[in-house]
């Protein structure tokens, strides 16, 4: 990088020196101005060659050519006009100056227009058929957690996901560092992940391509996958929820499955009743916990005495939070009490009633 500044300062040094000898063979008295031309020349051919390490050369190529032809069309209208000009060399030489900067300038803004919209001059273009357009490809990186935890997979198969996933190679690496350990929960996680792997390349809508792009000088692998993303413009696809925030703190799009699963759950309304089996004690006093089929915590107030039961309850708030959605609520104790559907009775006590009323006359 810094031999870039040294070759940049280089080349407007030149410039300076090449436009004051150019106006000093002129007219003595033009050489700080010529030097000032060249100094402006030069920067602006010093800027041009950065604007081009950064953006698109075939937007570049038509804005080129536009200043070619500007200057082209600057040079002839000023031969035209040249003869009829009666004014001083400088006079001349500003004016000659400006109308070259002009049509150069013209010629790159209308070429660029032309290539943003080709309809620009008229109206009877005819965009490309859909057929001939090139579908972008749209570029995911699988991380770790993700592979790991199989779901994946399954929203692939309903095609929701579908396009090029990219694996890189130290991702390969740490799952088989994982499929490989001593602890078998971890082993059985890691050949999980090899086996999600290998059902995803058997689907036709899905593209594993596996790339060798690593990054020596970054150790952490959450690291090295949020730069991966943003060397080719791809979205990481991940559980994880610190590699969710730092991914999106540089810019580079992320999809959270878990985000996913959380937005697909149903709407619970506060007043709504619900049906739920309380399976044990709360943190506070008097509560107790329940929990839907899509995973989702049921916190119910005075509670505790029905742990072990299917109640009713009512919801009064729901909230949301990172790890997912909590659901408050209070037990009908009123509906279980006035023989409501919600009412649980103890065998015991039905066993009692019913040998009672069997020993009257």
């Amino acid at each position: 990088m810094k031999v870039d500044y040294v070759i940049h300062f280089c080349f407007v040094l030149i410039s300076i020196f090449v436009g004051y000898s150019m106006a000093s063979e002129t007219q003595k008295e033009w050489g700080l101005p010529g030097a000032g031309i060249g100094f402006v020349f030069g920067v602006a051919l010093v800027y041009f060659s950065i604007f081009l390490k950064k953006k698109n050369i075939k937007r570049i190529g038509w804005g080129a050519i536009g200043f070619v032809g500007g200057l082209f069309a600057g040079t002839l209208v000023n031969t035209m006009i040249s003869p009829f000009l009666g004014v001083s060399p400088v006079t001349s030489f500003a004016w000659k100056g400006l109308s070259l900067l002009f049509f150069s300038y013209v010629g790159t803004v209308v070429l660029l227009r032309v290539e943003d919209d080709p309809r620009f001059f008229s109206a009877r273009v005819r965009p490309a058929p859909v057929s001939d357009v090139t579908p972008v490809e749209s570029l995911k990186i699988l991380d770790t957690s993700v592979i790991i935890d199989g779901r994946i997979g399954d929203l692939c198969e309903t095609g929701f996901l579908e396009g090029v996933f990219i694996t890189p190679q130290f991702i390969l690496q740490e799952l088989q560092h994982i499929a490989d350990s001593s602890d078998s929960m971890k082993r059985a996680r890691g050949r999980r992940g090899l086996d999600v792997l290998h059902r995803l390349q058997q689907m036709p809508d899905i593209e594993i391509r596996i790339v060798d792009t690593d990054f020596p000088a970054i150790r952490e692998v959450d690291s090295k996958i949020v730069a991966l993303g943003k060397s080719i413009n791809a979205k990481v696809i991940t559980n994880d929820l610190n590699l969710n925030k730092v991914a999106e703190l540089q810019g580079v799009r992320v999809l959270n499955i878990n985000q996913l699963c959380n937005a697909l759950k149903p709407v619970v309304l506060p007043g709504e009743l619900m049906r739920v089996f309380v399976l044990k004690e709360g943190k506070e006093v008097g509560q107790g916990i329940a929990y839907l089929d899509d995973g989702t915590m049921i916190v119910i107030d005075e509670a505790r005495k029905s742990i072990g039961k299917t109640i009713e309850i009512t919801v009064t708030s729901v909230l949301q939070t990172p790890a997912g959605r909590m659901i408050f609520s209070r037990f009908r104790e009123e509906a279980a009490n006035g023989g409501s559907p919600g009412e649980e009775h103890e065998p015991e006590a039905d066993a009692q009633e019913s040998s009672r009323l069997a020993g009257k006359p």
